[in-house]
């Protein structure tokens, strides 16, 4: 890709469900939003903090949460399905909360271990998940990158907008600014929120939170 065209990879966190308000882990098990994502959603998009979407291209992780939230902040419209950006799987903790698996061995083991490459009981480790969501964003900005070459004798911006999960979101501002060393929570933005990714000739040069 040519060195200064400039181009835009939008990455939003789906609405609140009810596994953010039980506070429960949760990643890999399919839940809808909850009526308190949906609203907040709603009011978001009625505050006019989403970009535009009319000539963007759009991607999800393809899980019911991710597909929810497109639709309700930009209708329906065709997009294409990452698997990859999909969020954590907690293996045999997933939808229990920090109460229910306290005194669990298996999870204080987990919890304890200060070690990335420890899974969960039948699920993956921090380390896998984050390898698997840098992929997920290789092959995002991949396809961001053959929209923009579309798009180049046109003089118009190329937006791609991604619809994913907090998590997922966490791994890819790290695998970007690595340097900044922030921890896994410190790059969490809130249900219904993101990042918007300035390129430059393919390369992310800027971002800002919204």
């Amino acid at each position: 890709m040519s060195k200064g065209i400039k181009s835009e990879i939008v990455l939003i966190r789906h609405g609140i469900t009810t596994g953010n308000i039980r506070k429960l882990y949760y990643g890999s098990t399919d839940v809808p939003l909850a009526d308190k994502g949906i609203r907040g959603l709603e009011e978001n998009k009625a505050s006019g903090i989403y970009p535009d979407g009319d000539a963007a291209d759009f991607y999800t992780s393809g899980m019911l949460r991710t597909e929810q939230t497109l639709e309700l902040i930009y209708g329906a419209r065709e997009h294409v399905k990452i698997p990859q950006l999909r969020e954590l799987h907690f293996g045999e903790f997933e939808m229990k909360s920090y109460d229910e698996l306290n005194k669990v061995p298996e999870y204080r083991a987990w919890i304890n271990c200060g070690d990335d490459t420890m899974p969960p009981p039948g699920g993956e480790s921090i380390a896998q998940f984050t390898k698997r969501a840098r992929e997920g964003f290789d092959i995002l900005r991949n396809l961001h990158g053959h929209r923009v070459l579309s798009l180049r004798h046109r003089d118009e911006e190329a937006r791609s907008i991604c619809i994913c999960h907090g998590g997922v979101i966490s791994g890819i501002m790290a695998y970007i600014w690595p340097g900044e060393h922030k921890n896994f929570y410190q790059w969490i933005p809130d249900p219904g929120h993101g990042y918007i990714l300035t390129l430059d000739g393919g390369e992310v040069t800027d971002r800002t939170m919204f």
